[in-house]
């Protein structure tokens, strides 16, 4: 939620994967960065979650391995760890995940990551050895591939779409929204680190928003408030 509303507020736009990869090239070291491969930061670039499905065979617009397996070993984690916390936070139930899904990935988080993680390898390996492929591709089966995409489509219905119209994310919002306006006018008030770095106000703000804790951030507003 901190994303869509940085996104909305920000006239640069906000996503977490560049703004991660900001801070490597930018922000840390005291403003210096850190010098790290062009394959980190494309791993670090190609974390992202989103509703659009996962490309399976011919996956090649990420530059690098390392981008592609980021890529889809993130999407592997969310999937079953997001099930996980969504039947523990009473969001589903085990008995509303598609029977179709389950049974070919697997009833267990276990069962589905292994299931997962042996096609990526087969089809991939398979990749690799293709000479028509101008670069390796990292990737899932088309069977498997479209069964992980009904799972997500599942979770987005009934998980991700939902939360963002519940209380705690309305919170959420309005905590974002009253600090990005308040430093916008106390600029001054940044912290230095901040204060001192190069480009807008808006920029400046942004950074600092971004690297707040979830408690930090509940914090902060709330002395801002009194």
């Amino acid at each position: 939620m901190g994303e869509q509303v940085l996104n909305e507020l920000s006239p640069e736009g906000f996503r977490h994967n560049e703004q991660s990869l900001r801070v490597v090239d930018l922000l840390e070291k005291d403003g210096q960065g850190l010098n790290l491969t062009w394959e980190v930061r494309d791993g670090i670039l190609n974390h992202s979650k989103s509703g659009v499905e996962i490309p399976g065979e011919g996956w090649t617009d990420i530059g690098t391995v390392e981008g592609q397996v980021v890529k889809i070993a993130d999407i592997v984690a969310y999937v079953n760890h997001d099930i996980g916390d969504a039947i523990r936070a009473g969001v589903i139930t085990e008995n509303e995940l598609p029977t179709s899904v389950i049974r070919r990935l697997g009833h267990t988080s276990s069962q589905r990551i292994n299931t997962l993680v042996c096609d990526i390898i087969s089809c991939s390996q398979a990749s690799l050895k293709n000479p028509e492929h101008e670069k390796p591709v990292i990737s899932m089966s088309t069977e498997i591939l479209g069964v992980t995409n009904r799972l997500r489509e599942f979770l987005f219905d009934k998980v991700y779409n939902p939360t963002l119209a519940s209380e705690e994310t309305d919170k959420a919002r309005k905590t974002v929204h009253l600090l990005y306006t308040y430093f916008l006018k106390h600029v001054e008030e940044l912290p230095k680190e901040y204060a001192s770095l190069k480009g807008s106000a808006e920029r400046k703000v942004t950074d600092y928003i971004a690297g707040m804790t979830d408690q930090y951030a509940l914090r902060m507003a709330g002395e801002i408030s009194l």
